[in-house]
């Protein structure tokens, strides 16, 4: 690949660079990679408001919600309101192979999209329990948070629900669920329900405290992935040493990976012809009322947190 290829009517450019430290990857893999994968990462970003991570030379990576002046006319947006900023902001929408290269050319390595669509706002299309483990990154860590994986699909498979799993590419793992487009408010109680049933089934290991500081070193069941936020996207690769990727892993396989064994360079072979995501997706589900009764009562992780570290800052001034 020439410098200054074009492929699919986008200019690549300055390929050779590293693409951040430890990557052990330039941006040209960068670029090969989201080009190989782009058939099975796209059906997870199409039609869905996307928030990109990039990392440009010399600076820290951020996170860029709003499209940049220069966006080419041809890639797709939809405009939202956004509280926490009080503006207007432009989400782009990934819908095709020249929209995910211009990406990688503007070296976004990360693809975050909603679990909603543009289209229906106020329903979401999957259920996501984000399984966090204390400490770094490493095999005990991570292992640590495959147990908790079980515990949440023992949850699931008692409320008559199935799941796919898959590395966060990070440290931990994502159980998706597929919902029949649930209201975002069921979709979201649900899932406080379902982590605290499965923090009871082992209360040792998991937990679903929000603030840090009293997790005690437990792995955390986190049910906030709900509403508008976002979840980094099966395939997407993520800004960790050895650009490692967020990779689907059957059950039955889970106990036997680490998240270092999905990287840029090794996820094209192991997929093959295959897209593990879409064959093991279920079919969409109906969320119990019982369940949604039951998460209903459960606070809200985030504004409870919000209202007892307020508490704590007054009882510390006191």
């Amino acid at each position: 690949m020439a410098q200054g290829e074009e492929r699919a009517g986008v200019a690549l450019t300055n390929l050779d660079q590293p693409l951040f430290d430890g990557a052990e990857a330039s941006k040209r893999d960068l670029v090969d990679y989201l080009d190989a994968v782009r058939d099975r990462i796209l059906p997870g970003l199409r039609d869905r408001p996307l928030s990109v991570m990039r990392v440009l030379r010399g600076q820290r990576p951020f996170m860029q919600k709003n499209v940049p002046k220069y966006t080419p006319e041809w890639v797709r947006t939809v405009p939202l309101w956004a509280e926490s900023s009080q503006r207007q902001v432009s989400y782009a929408l990934c819908d095709d192979r020249r929209t995910l290269l211009w990406f990688a050319n503007q070296r976004a390595v990360e693809y975050h999209p909603t679990l909603v669509t543009a289209r229906r706002w106020d329903r979401a299309t999957h259920l996501v329990l984000d399984i966090d483990p204390p400490g770094d990154a490493d095999s005990a860590g991570f292992g640590l948070a495959v147990r908790a994986a079980h515990l949440v699909r023992q949850a699931l498979a008692d409320a008559r629900l199935s799941g796919v799993v898959k590395t966060s590419g990070a440290k931990g793992v994502h159980v998706f669920v597929p919902v029949s487009e649930e209201a975002i408010e069921d979709v979201a109680a649900a899932t406080r329900a379902l982590a605290a049933r499965a923090e009871r089934l082992d209360p040792v290991l998991a937990t679903t405290a929000y603030i840090r500081e009293d997790r005690g070193g437990k792995v955390f069941l986190d049910s906030t992935r709900a509403g508008g936020a976002t979840v980094v996207a099966a395939y997407s690769p993520r800004l960790r040493p050895g650009a490692t990727v967020s990779f689907p892993v059957d059950w039955a396989e889970l106990d036997d990976v680490t998240p270092r064994d999905f990287t840029v360079h090794t996820v094209p072979g192991l997929l093959g012809d295959g897209d593990p995501w879409a064959e093991r997706m279920p079919p969409p589900q109906r969320l119990g009322e019982q369940l949604i009764e039951e998460g209903r009562a459960i606070p809200v992780a985030r504004v409870a947190a919000m209202h007892e570290g307020k508490r704590r800052a007054r009882a510390r001034r006191g």
